[in-house]
Order: C-alpha cells, then structure tokens, then sequence
C-alpha cells in the first residue's frame, strides 16, 4: 500500500506532463485528483491540523498568484492550478525550491522548443498533431512539463513522502 501511496504524487505529475506535451491542456479532473490525493495522504499519515492548514494556505496563495499571472497572459489556467496543487503537497518549506526547479527547467524547455520551432517542418513531424502543435510559433509552451519535473525533484523531501517512506 505504502508502494502505491508513494508514487501517487509522481504517477500525476506524469500525467500532467504528459497531457500538456500531447494537448497542450491540464485537466481540472487531474487537478482535483491531485487535490483529493493530498487530503486522503493527509489522513493517512496523521498530518497535524496546523501543518494542514498551512499546506493549504500556501497552495492558495499559489493559486491566487497563478490567477494573476493567467490574467496577465503571461501562464495558462491549467499551468497555474497545477501549480497550486503540487505546492499543496510540498508546503511553505518546500515551495521556494519547486518555483527555482520550474523555472529552470522551463527555461530549458522553452529555449529548446523555439529551437526546434526555427528548424524546417520536417514530414515526420508533420505527422504527429502535437509535434505539429509544439513547433508552430503562435502555440505557447507546455510548461506543465516543467512544473511536473520540479515537483517530482522536490516531492522526496516532503513531508508526505519522507512519512511514507518511513
């Protein structure tokens, strides 16, 4: 059981990445799976009420500051309610380090996609709709990728794994 719980967290930033690879969405139902994940890990490893309630007031300060971002443009709605949702299950303490991992690797991510976007439009890539998606120059970048490999490279030292783990 400990195996299954462990790798939850993982197995739906997986997912995430690899929707917004594909779609260039992230759906509210991985969202809320993830949310409902945390509440249930919670439980599981008798989480204290105030660590609770801090995870939760630091996931809706994430959300709040994704929301504004989304209204600027300058990120989309599924990037900035993922966002609040990884940093549910990593806390204050942990949230500094998921922000420098995202933005690392988004760097990265966004330097290679543009470029790929300034090579030829192979038939090969032609192809696949979503090579096709990530090499038009008016797509945005699916940043979830990002966000997904900097929670996975946090959420070992959270407070839900390292209890699991134990």
């Amino acid at each position: 059981m400990s195996t299954i719980a462990l790798l939850f967290f993982p197995s739906a930033m997986a997912l995430a990445a690899s929707s917004d690879l594909l779609t260039m969405k992230i759906s509210n139902k991985l969202v809320l799976v993830l949310v409902a994940g945390f509440f249930v890990m919670a439980i599981a490893i008798n989480l204290p009420l105030q660590q609770l309630a801090l995870h939760v007031m630091c996931a809706l300060l994430v959300l709040v500051v994704g929301f504004v971002l989304f209204a600027l443009r300058w990120v989309g709605g599924g990037d900035a309610k993922l966002a609040a949702a990884t940093t549910l299950w990593l806390g204050f303490g942990l949230t500094p380090m998921f922000v420098i991992y995202s933005g690392l690797a988004g760097g990265v991510l966004t330097l290679t996609i543009l470029a790929l976007r300034g090579m030829p439009l192979t038939p090969l890539i032609a192809r696949y709709r979503w090579l096709e998606r990530l090499h038009d120059p008016k797509s945005g970048v699916p940043y979830g990728i990002a966000m997904a490999a900097a929670g996975m490279l946090v959420y070992s030292n959270s407070v839900i794994f390292q209890q699991l783990a134990a």
